[in-house]
């Protein structure tokens, strides 16, 4: 599963959020969350995390095809 990294950069941006924040409030790896923002993969289980973490709908931050 692909996130839109511009739309995760940007909620992070909003939340002022740095990697290692986001990657211990979503209870994931920093190189997972650095992974997503420089646009690879990511299984659905760590988007979910992610989203979460954020406060979003994991829909709203996935890659549009």
């Amino acid at each position: 599963m692909r996130i839109d990294r511009i739309k995760l950069i940007s909620e992070m941006a909003r939340q002022n959020l740095t990697v290692k924040e986001l990657a211990e409030k979503a209870c994931v790896s920093r190189m997972t969350v650095s992974s997503v923002r420089s646009g690879k993969s990511v299984n659905e289980n760590s988007a979910r995390h992610i989203a979460r973490a954020l406060g979003v709908e994991l829909d709203a931050l996935k890659e549009e095809v």
